[in-house]
């Protein structure tokens, strides 16, 4: 997790963000603290909170006073939308300008998509 060249907050924000998409930290719970993230990953509490609040700045966690962080309502699908959106602009732009060269229209691209399609599992696990 922690090493793949981008900023460690950065990787914390989306680690954190994951777990909320992929339910395992459902709306409306308590999210992990600074201090529980920093001594699980091994980093600075600094750099923890830095990702947390990336994550409160988008309206993802929100603060209970005495409490802790939780998951906002809503976040689950805040993040989705966000992901597809991003997902959309770094691989389906460059998909459709590639397939715009080779000259295949929309149905051959589905064509191709729907032939590979079973080697891939539905939730996303086979790669």
């Amino acid at each position: 997790m922690i090493d793949d060249g981008r900023a460690l907050f950065q990787q914390i924000a989306e680690n954190v963000s994951d777990s909320i998409i992929d339910g395992s930290l459902a709306e409306e719970t308590r999210a992990p603290s600074t201090n529980e993230l920093a001594a699980f990953y091994r980093i600075n509490p600094a750099t923890a909170a830095k990702g947390v609040n990336m994550l409160v700045d988008k309206g993802v966690l929100y603060k209970r006073r005495g409490v802790g962080m939780f998951v906002s309502a809503g976040a689950r699908d805040l993040l989705r939308r966000e992901r597809q959106e991003s997902f959309a602009d770094h691989f389906i732009e460059p998909l459709l300008n590639e397939a715009d060269r080779l000259g295949l229209t929309p149905d051959d691209l589905v064509t191709l998509i729907q032939d590979r399609a079973p080697q891939h599992s539905s939730t996303g696990d086979a790669r």
